[in-house]
């Protein structure tokens, strides 16, 4: 019997809406990088995309356990001699939460040019509208949920 390898040519991708509604953050980024990686599929295989689209809806709405909503910091370097900048996880919050959930799932993609491809496939909202009902997207719910 021969070993399968996926095609890149003959991979087909489907699109998931994913509530992040009392969802802990780690939890939804493990499940949606997972998707993203296409391990969910019967015809993964590490060295071809073989994973789907996912959008991610009410992000503002994420939970964070513990005291990570006041303790956790996320850094940044502008590239400048003493360019370091910091900012307190409940400031990323409050306004840009969705940028909390692309830096969570991009940080448990593999650093290389696939996965660069596989971080392109995540689409991230605040609230409920997206405008991807044309893709015609599957309503998943994760393992987690509060």
């Amino acid at each position: 019997m021969k070993t399968f390898m996926a095609k890149p040519q003959t991979v087909e991708s489907k699109w998931y809406v994913v509530d992040a509604t009392n969802m802990p953050l780690g939890r939804l980024a493990s499940q949606v990088a997972s998707i993203l990686k296409g391990k969910n599929k019967p015809e993964y295989t590490p060295h071809v995309d073989t994973g789907d689209h996912v959008i991610v809806i009410n992000s503002d709405k994420l939970v964070l356990t513990g005291n990570k909503l006041k303790d956790k910091k996320h850094y940044r370097h502008t590239g400048f001699v003493g360019g370091l900048k910091e900012v307190g996880y409940d400031e990323l919050m409050r306004t840009k939460s969705d940028e909390v959930v692309y830096l969570a799932v991009k940080g448990m993609l593999p650093k290389n040019t696939l996965g660069r491809k596989m971080i392109k496939k995540l689409k991230v909202y605040k609230d409920a509208n997206h405008n991807h009902e044309a893709q015609k997207p599957e309503q998943i719910t994760l393992k987690g949920v509060r």
